[in-house]
């Protein structure tokens, strides 16, 4: 415990130690002493492992960390995974989970209420956004084609999913899983900020009609995982209910706004989406995994697409109200107490709070753009919508070059050379990537309240000293 709270915790958030302390594969191999042999080792032997463990690994928790959707160090949300894993029990039952069945029932309710849903609905959290998206699918096919949990996919005709250009890629996974197919997930085009255009999906759902495939479901994205765009889900909302099409919103990363009432106009209409999916892993800090899946649906559609009724776990005659006897909803068996977590911390900030939490990160992603826009070389991609920032750093050696093929070219290779350098170096993490034509660019996500305008003016310098001389 005693290494876990000095290395993992208070180096791990220390911003005069490195984000990373980084080894080539081949020498961590040597460096961990992977084998595992006949006879166990010392006591003095397991815990340098586990300290190597620590030392070696991404310290995600940094105030430079700023490289995926999820980053610092939130302790209540800490302490309640001590508490879950010291614990070590499962949410099938109500008999094994007493304290957690009810707090994830209180925890869903309260996110429901974010969303808009006043009649309340059903939920379960999970293993990811990636499996709330694929319970999105399932569940709509479920209820247009009930037969299907019997019968297969012989029950069901061609059906088809449509969902943005920008949209994640568990989309059209949940798709290949399914036996839908991926060719069956219509990529609907976006507009120059990310977002779904709505008279595109109308024009896609109408194609799809008259070549014969059923419309089922159209995925909006509150948050694309690039950009951070929101799709117009009110008008999205409206197309759905003219074609009676279930409406799933991927809010894994933008649900956070819902916290905050400046900007959760971003999420307007999302009170009428048939499912969410909201990760507060994600903005609001919550240790990893915490992800909801939420439908409006009070009918048990849950529980009659997924039960199973195994008998040694369901009883209908235990001593207590079965109802709270919750597995049965889940494709899992075993199921992590996670809204634990959330709960926690909720109870401790407030909803207040945690709203100032997300208007905090919006200002500093503002910060970060303004400085972006005063300094030579760096050029911003677009405004930022959420808490996503994108830019390109160009060296001195390129400034003079007209925008063209050679330039897009030379720039390309720009950001993986300082991606590497930064790693080597350990000071900060930062992530990159090409899209739709351009050149690699750097995509930085400001999230924790832990990070300063100095970090984030850090960042800009030693981007530019590592890359100077490009």
């Amino acid at each position: 415990m005693g290494i876990i709270l000095e290395d993992a915790v208070k180096k791990a958030t220390d911003v005069r130690e490195k984000v990373c302390e980084w080894r080539s594969p081949e020498e961590l191999k040597e460096l961990l002493d992977l084998e595992l042999r006949d006879q166990g080792e010392s006591e003095s032997k397991i815990l340098k492992r586990c300290r190597d463990a620590i030392r070696y690994s991404v310290k995600t928790t940094h105030p430079r960390f700023f490289n995926q959707l999820f980053a610092g160090m939130e302790p209540y949300s800490l302490v309640a995974s001590f508490i879950t894993e010291t614990l070590k029990t499962s949410l099938y039952t109500y008999e094994m989970a007493p304290v957690f069945t009810l707090i994830e029932d209180a925890v869903l309710r309260k996110m429901m209420e974010m969303i808009g849903w006043e009649e309340g609905g059903d939920g379960i959290f999970n293993a990811g956004g990636s499996m709330s998206n694929m319970y999105a699918m399932n569940l709509a096919r479920y209820r247009y084609y009930p037969d299907i949990k019997e019968l297969g996919l012989s029950a069901a005709p061609q059906l088809a999913v449509f969902t943005s250009q920008e949209s994640h890629y568990s989309i059209s996974k949940a798709a290949a899983l399914m036996g839908i197919g991926t060719k069956n997930v219509h990529m609907v085009p976006t507009d120059k900020r990310g977002k779904m255009i709505p008279s595109a999906l109308e024009e896609q759902i109408e194609s799809a009609k008259r070549k014969g495939a059923v419309p089922f479901l159209v995925n909006a994205t509150a948050g694309t995982t690039v950009f951070g765009a929101f799709d117009p889900i009110d008008k999205i909302g409206e197309i759905c209910e003219k074609h009676n099409l279930w409406l799933h919103v991927d809010a894994c990363w933008g649900g956070g706004a819902l916290m905050s009432k400046k900007h959760k106009y971003l999420l307007k209409g999302i009170e009428k989406a048939n499912s969410v999916a909201w990760n507060p892993h994600k903005m609001l800090m919550t240790c990893l995994q915490c992800s909801a899946f939420l439908i409006r649906d009070k009918t048990h559609l849950l529980q009659h697409c997924h039960s199973a009724r195994a008998s040694y776990l369901f009883q209908q005659d235990k001593f207590y109200d079965v109802s709270y006897d919750i597995g049965d909803k889940s494709i899992q068996c075993s199921r992590k107490p996670d809204a634990f977590k959330f709960w926690l911390t909720w109870k401790a900030l407030g909803t207040k709070e945690l709203g100032q939490r997300v208007d905090r990160a919006f200002e500093m992603s503002r910060y970060l753009a303004e400085e972006i826009k005063k300094r030579e070389g760096f050029r911003l991609l677009m405004e930022p919508e959420y808490a996503n920032v994108c830019f390109w750093y160009i060296p001195p050696s390129l400034r003079n070059l007209p925008d063209g093929p050679e330039f897009c070219q030379k720039l390309h290779n720009v950001a993986p050379v300082i991606k590497e350098r930064m790693m080597k170096m350990g000071s900060m993490m930062v992530g990159y990537q090409p899209h739709g034509g351009n050149a690699n660019f750097f995509r930085m996500v400001v999230i924790s309240p832990q990070v300063s305008r100095q970090d984030l003016d850090f960042v800009l310098d030693e981007i530019h000293n590592l890359g100077k001389d490009l």
